[in-house]
Parts: C-alpha cells; structure tokens; sequence
C-alpha cells in the first residue's frame, strides 16, 4: 500500500485567513464547541459521506449502520465524522434520478476535497448513489471505502415470495391484461416492499453493489449482505476500521484501484450476474473520471466469452437474498478467476488474486452456476450498431425473449412520453405482436432527462391477447429490475437529432443480435430529406442545475457525466 504520509487530521486543508496558525486555533476552537477533547481532535479524521433521507426508502436503516461504521473507526484510532450530501431515492425524484447522479457526484466530491478528512468511508446504495459517490470520490482522489445499504429481504402474497421490483412489473402486467383485480393489486402493493434496503432482486443497486466489489472499492463478501441481516452491521463496522487504517497510511486511493484492468473485471460481473443495464452508464461515467474508456465493442469482446452465472430475477428466479447465502459474489468472482486481472489493487491493500486466494465454505449451485456449466453461454448484455444507433444501443439478452432476435417489424413510433402514455392503450391504435414499438424522446437532453421509460408496456389490446413481449425501442433508459426484448440508450438520442429522431410509423427496423446490429431501413434519400424537415427537442433551460445539466451531458454511451467532469484519456 503506498504511504503518501503522514494524517493532517484537522489541520488538512484550512480555511485562508492568511495566517495559519490563527486559521488552525479557529478551527479548533469551534470544533470544541461540539464537545472534541484535545486528544480526540489530534486523531486522523475519517469523514463520513451519508445520505439518508426521508425520501429514500433504501436507506431507513443509516443511523443504525452509521453507529457501526464509528465504532469500526473510533476502535482503530480514528475519529469519524459524518457529513450530509445529496441523496437519491429512486422512486421520489422528477423527471429521473439519473439527472441527479451528476449533481450528487459534484456534492460529494467538492465536500471530500473541501472538508479536513484523511480517508472517506461512502454510504449509499439506492441506484444512483453509488455510482455518483464513487465518482465523487475518483475525482476527489482522498482515500475512500464503499459501504451499501443492501438489499430488503422478500415479502409474502398468497404463499408466494415477493420482492420489488421485478415482481411489481410482472403484477401490474397482469393488472394491465385484466388478470387480477383492483383489489389484489392494492394488496400486492403493500408486499413488494416490506424492509429497508435496496430491491430485493438484481436490479441496478444490486448490480452496482457487485460491481463496486468487484472493483475492489468496497470489503469482500459485502454487496449481497441484506440489508437487515445482522452482517451488515458487522461489515460497517469493519469498513470503518479499514477507513482509519486508510487514513493514517494514506492509501490506496480510488486512481490506484479503479484502472483499466479493474474495470475489466468489474465489466465481467456486469455481464455474468446478468446485471442492469443502466450500470453501463454508470460504470462508464466512474471511469471516465479517471481518463478511462470504455466502448461498446469492448463490451460486446467480453459478453462474447463471459456467460452468464447467476439465476436471479429478472433473469432468472430467486432473490439477493439467496445470492449471499449461496456464496455471494466472491463465488461469482472464484468461478470467472481464469477471465479475471488478478494483480488489480483492492481497497484492503491486497490483490484480487490474494481475496480469492481464501476458502469459501458453501456455493449453492441452484443459484451460482459452475463456469463449465453455466446459466446461459453468453453474457447478459450486448451492444447494438447500425444505421439506427451509430454510437450504439444495448439489449439485456439474459432478460428478453431469444425467439425475437432475429427480426424485422413494423415501427409503430411515439414521439415523447406523453404521447406515448396518450396512446398505448387505445383500442384503435395500429399495432400487432409483430410490429416494433418506438419510443422517441426520451434520452439524456430531452425533457424527460433519460427516464426508466424505456419498458414501454406492452397496448393494453395485445396484453389481454396474451402477448408477454415484443420489440420496444428508446435512447431512454430501463430498471434493472425489468425485463423484456427492450433496445436502450440509442446514441445518440432523438433530442440531439439522431437517426431515431427520423423514424416513422410503418418505418421498417431490423433487430440481428447474432450480427449485434439494429438498422432503419429506409433509403439514405428519404431520410435526408427528414433530417432537412427535423425540429429539434432538445431542452434548453435558461437557469440553475437544469441549463447545466442540459448545456454539459454526454450522450449515453459517455456515461451521461458532464463533459467538463471526465478526465482526459489515458494514452
């Protein structure tokens, strides 16, 4: 582990009054007023990032895990203190949460570098939480640990195991083909969720829990912890330790764990847990932090020879639950070893080689498949191009249905959500099982800010026809909990004027996964002549986050990070 010295404590980075020692004795002097002894105020500081809120439902349990993280600290000679940042609940925000990620990455990371801390221990969990503080802290370069909230344990409907989200979609599919009643959607409502904690299933918190792991930014054997177990305790308590052991030896920092090579690795759990699709996103704006590329034919060269390990909904049947019970991620991690950079540095100060180097007691194989013997041969998400996504588009291939792969359709087009919500359940609406549902509109600088909308709900006619899938197409994004043959994050967007932006109802699209290609098929003359007659929609705010936001976003396959956050790229 490298020494890059010795703590400041509470000398590091004083306030400028011109005259030090007055700006360290006023420093003290109000650090005092909150009951600091001399001895106390002379430990290194671990500063604690923590986000609870109480319009985060994930993170109810923090004052209980934020008493852990300190006594972890204050046993290793640190001093621990918490500092609030942004928070973000996935479900209370408007228009998305992912327009927030930004802004709460810019909070964490000023107050990081702007407040005297020697190390940083992370507390988030919610689906856009971690991602904004890990890249916070990559920017920040302070010596920093993840902690996650975890995941709810099930509830109970009728004998059945429930847990949110993915079962939530399956039942109001079922209330939208007139299956169950008003009244049992009512009841399943208040059983999709019962306990703190992240969705219960691999949606994207989950994912990003593992790949936060598998990056080496958090303790081993700690993403699939839940988040009422006993465990979650104890491994807060442990980060804590390892915090103040951080602070006092100065490392590693994020720039030494997450590299090229760790991102690679993080990329194979991505694709063997058959995880959400949104942590592409995500995983590309952490590491362009740190001048990091990553390009979707990169990703496509790994899904082609990583398969697929996990059976968890949405893909396949159980519960995060079950994957901590059935060995976690470090049996995930074991299995993909022959795929892995096992030299990469972890937050621990050891190699990834050097975790799984350790015994593991128990793998269940009903919910971790063998690499010999895998759940599905291929990774669970692919990269798309052709004439409709230039930039490229992705498809959760674990989660859709393969007898759609290969197929040409109808485009029945909807310009923005708010069409779409107008018209997808009209009984007149022109569309067939075959045909290939559109959606425009809806991608990083549109109005909508890239919502979760990409899920188009299958016309109410076909649903009650018995219909469970069919194309859908969007630059918006999709829950990790959701599940469907669903062509996300088309860059670039119908908003900046992409091909997307041209097509029309009766359009013909061809979908070929086998050839990892989605293409318009209309003549280069027809859609010239659009492009002359295209009225941008792009959203062009005139104050505050919203113009800053719109005016600095990447397109999705950059991440959606602003522009002027990414580091350049290493040679």
């Amino acid at each position: 582990m490298t020494n890059k010295g010795k703590a400041e404590g509470f000398a590091r980075g004083l306030t400028n009054y011109g005259d030090r020692d007055f700006a360290l004795y006023l420093r003290k002097s109000f650090a005092k007023s909150m009951g600091y002894s001399d001895e106390a105020l002379a430990k290194p500081v671990v500063g604690i990032a923590y986000t609870p809120s109480g319009f985060n439902n994930c993170h109810r349990h923090f004052p209980e895990m934020l008493e852990a993280v300190k006594r972890g600290v204050l046993a290793s000679g640190g001093l621990p203190v918490e500092f609030p940042t942004v928070s973000l609940g996935e479900v209370f925000l408007n228009p998305t949460s992912l327009m927030f990620r930004n802004l709460m990455s810019m909070d964490t990371e000023e107050m990081i570098r702007a407040q005297p801390m020697d190390s940083v221990v992370l507390m988030g969990g919610c689906d856009k939480t971690v991602p904004a503080q890990l890249m916070g802290a990559a920017s920040a370069g302070r010596p920093a640990v993840q902690i996650v909230a975890g995941p709810m344990m099930t509830g109970r409907h009728k004998g059945e195991r429930l847990g949110a989200c993915t079962d939530c979609r399956r039942f109001w599919g079922s209330f939208r083909a007139g299956s169950i009643s008003e009244e049992e959607i009512n009841v399943v409502e208040g059983r999709l969720a019962t306990t703190a904690g992240t969705c219960a299933v691999m949606g994207t918190a989950s994912t990003m829990a593992c790949l936060t792991e598998a990056l080496g930014m958090s303790l081993p054997g700690t993403a699939a912890i839940p988040a009422v177990h006993a465990d979650r305790l104890r491994a807060a308590e442990a980060t804590g330790a390892l915090a103040a052991r951080m602070a006092v030896e100065g490392g590693p920092t994020p720039d030494q764990i997450i590299t090229r090579a760790s991102v690679e690795n993080a990329l194979r759990v991505l694709l063997a847990i058959g995880g959400s699709t949104n942590a592409i996103i995500h995983l590309t704006a952490v590491a362009g932090r740190l001048g990091i590329e990553i390009d979707l034919p990169w990703l496509n060269r790994l899904s082609d020879e990583t398969p697929v390990l996990v059976n968890l909904k949405p893909v396949g049947k159980h519960y995060m639950e079950d994957l901590y019970a059935g060995g976690g991620l470090g049996a995930i991690l074991r299995e993909l070893k022959p795929l892995l950079n096992l030299d990469c540095m972890t937050v621990t100060g050891e190699t990834l080689g050097q975790r799984l180097e350790a015994p593991i007691d128990h793998v269940d194989r009903e919910i971790i498949s063998s690499y010999d013997n895998p759940l599905e041969p291929q990774g669970g998400l692919v990269a798309l191009f052709g004439s409709l996504a230039p930039r490229g588009a992705i498809l959760k291939r674990s989660a859709a249905d393969a007898s759609l792969f290969e197929k040409e359709g109808r485009a029945v087009v909807f310009n923005s959500l708010e069409d779409l919500s107008e018209r997808i359940d009209d009984p007149d609406l022109d569309v067939t099982a075959d045909d290939f549902l559109v959606l425009q509109n809806a991608g990083p600088t549109s109005p909508s800010g890239m919502p979760e909308a990409g899920y188009l709900p299958i016309p109410k006619k076909l649903a009650r026809a018995g219909v469970k899938d069919m194309v859908r197409i969007s630059d918006a994004r999709m829950s990790g909990t959701a599940f469907g043959t669903i062509v996300l994050h088309v860059a670039p967007e119908a908003a900046a004027g992409g091909p997307l932006a041209l097509v029309r109802n009766g359009d013909r699209i061809r979908l070929s996964v086998k050839n990892k290609r989605i293409d318009l098929l209309v003549p280069e003359d027809e859609l010239a002549r659009r492009r002359e007659e295209l009225v941008p929609t792009a959203v062009r705010p005139k104050r505050g986050y919203a113009k800053l936001y719109a005016d600095t976003v990447t397109q999705a396959d950059q991440g959606c990070d602003f522009d002027f956050l990414r580091a350049e790229p290493q040679s």
